[in-house]
């Protein structure tokens, strides 16, 4: 796809780059506590705001709880909010994850992916943002430092689209993103600044009887969040399962509409798949790992072996649909998981990608493989041995060990 837009490249890690789209998507409010892997993004949004190179209101919060309240708040009134966390951070936030999806605030968040404690580890893995896969976010989950750059812009597209009105996290793996440097290409500010354009509300009915923009304002008063009892309770909760049906849309809308002016794309912007056309075996992943995979899936097919892979992009709202339409012809199946759920037979990304596939009428096998907690470095070799144990399944036609460990001394 050719460029439409004059860029520049500019050598950023993950987390800059996350600050720089910040910086040009006009947020009114960005409120945040600092946590390792994440703080340069903030730190980094910081001195634009001390350099007076953005209009945004920064505050220091005491705690990441505070910080998401803080965001919430501004949102609610109607003003474009960001913020940043990690592991803990992120499970400081837990309770107000889901005030802010419940009162259909759509703020931006970003995660550098970090393993949760105990044993304390600051390093990357999937965890966090796995253990808060219910909370009502829409989760796009990145593979390098242009894609979160990328992801970014639209994320604050997809948020504020009125038939949606969710809040959005952008995930990248920390450290091998979060502070990797790498050459990425950005925007002229005004053209991404257009691109984001004007926050638009839809118009509700207030108790006197007047249609005004959903926000908070003294001058039209209505109640967020408020008391529902269970005769009303449930309603809210299906409202925003429709939203998330919804924003499968708004999310292909986003992304082909970006990538007109970028020349970048990210597959259909839900998934993103390679050399899976014809391929008899396939690994299913989410984030950096894929570029791995990528160059696993070269060597063997060089060597004649039909191997793919399934990177999923958005993971919240699960894309069952094109999940089955990807995977059904696939004989054998890989789904990688960078987090645990303990008790609960695989990991969260094995039970969302089996479940899909489960009433295909042909269905291929399914394996999981947990690997990469803590940081733990995944080889080329170890994924060449998943793509090895795949063809075994087909020899043997059958699923002997239905999870499995990668890299793990046992």
């Amino acid at each position: 796809m050719m460029k439409s837009v004059e860029q520049k490249t500019l050598a950023l890690n993950g987390n800059e780059a996350v600050a720089y789209a910040v910086k040009q998507s006009d947020v009114d409010v960005v409120a945040a506590y600092p946590i390792t892997p994440q703080t340069i993004i903030v730190e980094r949004f910081s001195e634009y705001v001390a350099n007076g190179e953005v209009e945004t209101a920064f505050v220091c919060t005491e705690s990441e709880h505070s910080a998401l309240t803080a965001c919430l708040a501004a949102s609610l009134t109607g003003a474009r909010t960001f913020t940043a966390s990690a592991s803990a951070g992120l499970a400081l936030m837990h309770e107000m994850l889901f005030v802010t999806s419940g009162c259909r605030a759509p703020v931006v968040m970003a995660i550098a992916n970090r393993a949760l404690s105990a044993p304390i580890n600051i390093h990357g893995d999937q965890s966090d943002t796995m253990a808060q896969r219910d909370s009502g976010w829409i989760q796009i989950y990145a593979e390098n430092a242009q894609e979160v750059y990328d992801s970014i812009i639209q994320a604050f597209r997809i948020a504020e689209h009125p038939d949606v009105l969710l809040p959005a996290m952008v995930c990248l793996d920390g450290f091998q993103l979060s502070h990797s440097v790498e050459n990425v290409n950005v925007l002229p500010d005004e053209v991404v600044k257009k691109f984001v354009g004007v926050r638009q509300y839809p118009m509700v009915l207030t108790h006197e009887g007047k249609m005004v923009p959903l926000k908070l304002d003294p001058e039209n008063p209505m109640t967020m969040g408020p008391l529902a009892f269970p005769n009303y309770y449930f309603e809210f909760k299906r409202q925003q399962e429709e939203a998330m049906k919804v924003a499968l849309r708004v999310i292909r809308e986003v992304h082909d509409e970006y990538a007109k002016i970028s020349g970048r794309s990210y597959g259909d912007g839900l998934l993103d798949s390679y050399f899976l056309e014809d391929a008899e075996i396939a690994i299913v992943c989410l984030g950096s790992t894929a570029g791995t995979v990528k160059t696993v899936v070269d060597e063997l097919r060089a060597e004649g072996i039909k191997a793919g892979l399934l990177r999923m992009r958005t993971f919240r709202p699960l894309p069952v649909d094109g999940i089955k339409k990807v995977l059904g012809h696939v004989k054998a199946v890989a789904v990688m998981d960078k987090s645990m759920s303990f008790g609960g037979f695989g990991g969260a990304v094995f039970h969302e990608v089996r479940h899909a596939l489960y009433d295909l009428d042909k269905k291929p096998f399914v394996v999981n493989y947990i690997y990469g907690l803590g940081g733990r470095d995944t080889s080329p070799m170890q994924i060449r041995g998943i793509y090895n144990d795949l063809q075994e399944i087909l020899a043997k036609g059958r699923v002997e060990t239905p999870v499995k460990y990668v890299g793990l001394r046992e």
